[in-house]
């Protein structure tokens, strides 16, 4: 083939210029065309080697980086994986004279990019004395999950990521005109058609990729603001959650940039009359879905009230922007709740109330929060924070709840 276009390249310098364009989007497309070919190797026949990329938090606590190695056999237990290191000055996370982070394998899942035996690793990340360095927060949400009393609930979290796509050069919503305005929001949510539905190839290619994964996705949608999509994880126990939210975050950064457009979490990427972005947060307990869950759920509520402020300062940067009181969200100074209102802090659902079993969903955490974090937090909130009865009285009053 090499051959071939040295050949084809003597012959073209008597041709015309035109011709020369028609050869050079020729040789362009068979060279995409070999690395495709390259790309979509199955190495499985010829060795048992296996590539793990290795996936951690950056030192913003919201970027994702990842570097590749090779494991000699196919694994499927994260123990069976060696740590590694990063250079944490290049990240944020450590100091030049004293760079190195090491890497602790955490949870696998099945690579959709290069297919095979090849795998996804989350990692959290810890000094070389074993620390974990401050952006580690899987760390304490492991210590959290692992307490008896929340081990015994069961805790289950569905977690509604939304997301925007962004053109690449403008970093203005894909399918805006550049520097202008859609028409206002309405037609858009859920939507089909060209002129209302932006990006679906990217979230599906995102849904298939997950189910490859073994991420437990369980939807996706359109979203109010035109260019803006979600996707539901869950349900998932425990710490599992975060590792789902994690890897299912870097799979959709991984088929972007392949797609040529920006994945941003901003919870408010357009200032105005325009919906923002959150990681509405669904949350059930063992007690909680059982025959008299309802006033379970009104008591962890009457918690969830009390520790506000703590649960806004973890849950997501720049949430103030989104947290108005406009657009489906509640003022984030004020803590409310509500059977079947999205303007509420919590929302009980009707079937819920029904039933008087369930879940119930904490609409605050913007889109770009650490789902290890919040996760954790609603744990420990709702099963291992005791308030004095004093407040527990006034809260409940002020809340009109009786528990």
């Amino acid at each position: 083939m090499w051959g071939s276009l040295l050949m084809n390249n003597q012959r073209l310098r008597t041709k015309s210029s035109a011709k020369f364009r028609v050869f050079a989007i020729k040789s362009e497309n068979s060279t995409v065309s070999r690395l495709d070919d390259l790309l979509n190797l199955d190495v499985t026949p010829y060795t048992d080697k296996i590539i793990a990329e290795y996936i951690w938090i950056g030192g913003t606590g919201i970027d994702l980086r990842s570097k590749s190695r090779t494991i000699s056999k196919p694994v499927k237990h994260p123990l069976e994986l060696p740590k590694w290191n990063y250079d944490g000055s290049s990240t944020g996370q450590a100091p030049g004279e004293d760079s190195e982070v090491i890497l602790y394998p955490q949870a696998i899942f099945k690579d959709p990019f290069r297919g095979g035996n090849n795998i996804l690793v989350i990692c959290d990340s810890y000094t070389p004395s074993g620390e974990p360095i401050p952006t580690n927060k899987r760390h304490r949400a492991a210590q959290i999950f692992s307490n008896k009393k929340v081990i015994d609930e069961v805790p289950w979290y569905g977690i509604e990521q939304e997301y925007t796509l962004l053109q690449t050069n403008v970093k203005w919503p894909l399918g805006w005109p550049v520097g202008g305005y859609p028409g206002p929001q309405g037609p858009y949510y859920c939507s089909a058609g060209a002129d209302k539905s932006f990006g679906r190839d990217i979230s599906d290619a995102h849904y298939k990729a997950c189910l490859y994964a073994g991420i437990n996705i369980s939807g996706t949608n359109g979203e109010v603001m035109p260019g803006q999509w979600e996707f539901q994880v869950g349900p998932s126990v425990g710490i599992e959650a975060g590792d789902d939210v994690w890897c299912a975050r870097y799979i959709l950064e991984r088929i972007t940039e392949q797609a040529g457009v920006v994945l941003s979490l901003d919870p408010k990427p357009i200032e105005g009359d325009w919906n923002g972005a959150g990681c509405h947060t669904n949350y059930s307990t063992k007690s909680m879905r059982e025959e008299g869950g309802f006033e379970v759920i009104k008591k962890a509520i009457l918690n969830l009230s009390l520790r506000h402020k703590d649960h806004i300062s973890a849950y997501g940067e720049g949430n103030e922007r989104r947290l108005t009181g406009k657009h489906e969200t509640a003022d984030i100074n004020t803590f409310s709740w509500g059977v079947a209102n999205r303007g509420c802090s919590i929302r009980v659902g009707r079937e819920t109330e029904k039933q008087g079993k369930g879940y119930l969903e904490d609409r605050r955490p913007a889109s770009n929060m650490d789902p290890y974090v919040v996760t954790s937090l609603l744990a420990e909130t709702t099963l291992l924070w005791e308030p004095t009865l004093e407040a527990e009285a006034l809260a409940a009053q002020k809340l009109a709840l009786q528990v």
